[in-house]
């Protein structure tokens, strides 16, 4: 399921695009209900919006600190994307930004999904 919280973003020329962006946080996506249909339809009518297509979205995660973990996210969004990874204060996490053009609502969607399969992951 993916859950909707303001952020801002910037459009395809780094440029602060007007309106809010949306922070999606993810779990894994089983047996969807109708409500979560419902809810999927509404942060896409949201990401329309306030975004104008195709634009660069700005990913955010907290993974546990394990090589494997940065390898499988590099891996969902190959190299056009462009990555930041701070550890934390003591090395357990890692919290990575992703910034990668995406074409609409259901690039959005299917990188949280995707992700939402690495053990341990926080999606925001």
């Amino acid at each position: 399921m993916l859950t909707a919280l303001p952020i801002k973003h910037e459009d395809i020329n780094g440029s602060p695009s007007g309106g809010p962006f949306l922070f999606l946080a993810s779990q894994a996506p089983s047996n969807m209900t109708p409500q979560d249909d419902e809810k999927r339809e509404q942060l896409r009518q949201q990401l329309n919006d306030t975004h104008t297509w195709p634009c660069v979205f700005k990913f955010k995660f907290i993974v546990p600190a394990k090589p494997e973990n940065e390898a499988s996210l590099r891996a969902i969004f190959g190299t056009k994307a462009a990555f930041q990874v701070r550890e934390s204060s003591k090395g357990n996490y890692r919290a990575v930004t992703v910034d990668e053009k995406v074409s609409g609502p259901d690039d959005i969607f299917a990188r949280y999904e995707a992700a939402s399969k690495i053990p341990g992951i926080f999606s925001l």
